[in-house]
């Protein structure tokens, strides 16, 4: 019998690049988020998806630092599989009159989390990231007022985006565009050669759990780039909203089909 959640499936399925959900998280966001060209945003937007009504270029550019684990907590004692970094972009959008948060590009540094986005939904790719990380001790940032945090994200040997945070204050709220359930779709192309998609879904997911620290308001330097093989500098900056930082416990469980298209 062949077994496991994912590739590759064997008969004592401990090969699975992924286990079954649940799967939980627990990491350090630090997120910056800033007005672009509507345009931008909805030419990313495939139907039937549209502009959010309200602030329609709003964009939030986030750096994560994840432990995250399966239910039996396994990962956690053997470190390579359970620690990874990503960055992500994120726009919102509306579908049948409710706002959505959707993410647009991700870069990850695990082979596991890229597994893990085909299934969710998320375009993910290998890059690097890297982003300061806080500590109570020595010359690292802590979490208060004047701490710099400094991120920055490559992919194919090429420098996409750069940022450094200077906290401010304590804050409400880690930001508002990446603050709804997400809208994202499954796709797969056929095996035929001009078949189309052999999986095409619209699905909702968001956390089933989610608790976190004080959010933290800060000022932000950001930067992104051009490269030949990725379009994030596309989503230009033409005014900041603000930038956060605060640490995040999430579990995911599986989504939920909005829309399914039939192959044709």
């Amino acid at each position: 019998m062949i077994t496991g959640f994912w590739y590759p499936r064997t008969a004592g399925g401990r090969s699975s690049l992924i286990p079954a959900p649940p799967w939980h998280y627990s990491g350090d966001l630090l997120t910056i988020e800033y007005r672009t060209d509507p345009a931008r945003v909805r030419e990313l937007l495939p139907e039937p998806l549209d502009l959010a009504p309200e602030d329609p270029g709003a964009v939030a550019l986030i750096w994560a630092d994840w432990q995250s684990c399966s239910a039996s907590g396994e990962e956690l004692l053997d470190p390579v599989r359970a620690q990874y970094k990503e960055a992500f972009a994120v726009v919102r959008c509306s579908y049948r009159g409710r706002t959505y948060s959707r993410c647009v590009y991700i870069w990850v540094d695990k082979d596991f989390a890229v597994a893990r986005g085909i299934h969710q939904g998320y375009p993910k790719k290998l890059g690097s990231i890297h982003l300061t990380r806080p500590h109570p001790y020595g010359p690292a940032p802590r979490i208060e007022a004047g701490a710099r945090f400094g991120a920055t994200l490559a992919a194919a040997d090429r420098r996409l985006a750069q940022a450094v945070v200077t906290l401010t204050e304590p804050a409400g709220n880690n930001g508002f565009v990446n603050a709804h359930p997400m809208a994202h779709h499954r796709w797969l192309p056929s095996i035929d050669k001009g078949g189309g998609l052999a999986l095409d879904e619209l699905i909702e997911s968001g956390a089933a759990a989610a608790e976190g620290g004080t959010p933290w308001r800060g000022v932000a330097d950001l930067e992104l780039f051009e490269a030949p093989t990725e379009e994030l500098a596309r989503l230009e900056i033409r005014e900041p909203i603000g930038a956060y930082y605060r640490q995040v416990g999430v579990v995911w469980d599986g989504g939920t089909l909005l829309e399914a298209k039939e192959r044709s």
